[in-house]
């Protein structure tokens, strides 16, 4: 994953901070869901989701899903499936990157356009992490911290979703949805989904 280097604090409290609260911490499950399977407490945290009042029926129905799914998949039948999905023999049945979605290539100049960009907003890699910075996991990782820094402007979120993730990551997801091997991840792709469709109308109502 990656770090933003001493700037990362959050906005003061509004009401505007609880919806970026909830904003910020779907993309910080989508990133631990999928950067590696979930540990048994977050799995046991997954089990038990309740849907906000509030929510749409698309994404009352994505969590309700998800609760589904991680009722009937054990830890281990989901880290059989992550790898079976992301790691495979040589690679998984889908490739999770950006430059994959948007050149069909790894290693592209949308990779080269991000770490630019990460650069310029104050992101480093951590250490241990060797994927490059254009994997789904990473991407949502950094909308998230984006959206709780209350140095980051309104423009500067949206751009950087447009640039990097409403660009590809809904098909990603759609992939996910449609793979014969995914079981719980089906679910997760289907939140995700979700999550991005609402993520769309927020951009364009806010501008």
């Amino acid at each position: 994953m990656l770090n933003q280097a001493a700037v990362n604090q959050p906005k003061q409290e509004s009401v505007q901070v609880d919806s970026d609260q909830i904003r910020a911490s779907s993309y910080a499950l989508l990133a631990n869901l999928l950067a590696n399977p979930p540990s048994e407490a977050l799995l046991s945290e997954l089990q038990r989701i309740e849907t906000g009042k509030d929510d749409s029926k698309d994404v009352v129905n994505a969590w309700s899903m998800l609760k589904l799914a991680a009722q009937r998949h054990s830890s281990e039948s989901i880290a059989d499936e992550y790898h079976v999905l992301f790691i495979g023999i040589g690679r998984g049945e889908l490739v999770p990157f950006a430059s994959w979605y948007l050149t069909g290539f790894l290693m592209e100049k949308p990779l080269a356009h991000l770490r630019q960009r990460l650069s310029e907003l104050g992101f480093e890699q951590l250490e241990d992490v060797h994927e490059p910075e254009d994997h789904a996991a990473a991407l949502c990782d950094v909308i998230s911290q984006l959206i709780l820094d209350r140095d980051t402007d309104f423009e500067t979120e949206r751009a950087f979703y447009e640039d990097f993730i409403g660009n590809w990551m809904k098909r990603f997801f759609s992939d996910l949805q449609k793979s014969e091997s995914s079981g719980f991840y089906c679910a997760v792709g289907q939140l995700g989904e979700a999550i991005l469709d609402i993520e769309n109308r927020y951009f364009a109502m806010m501008v």
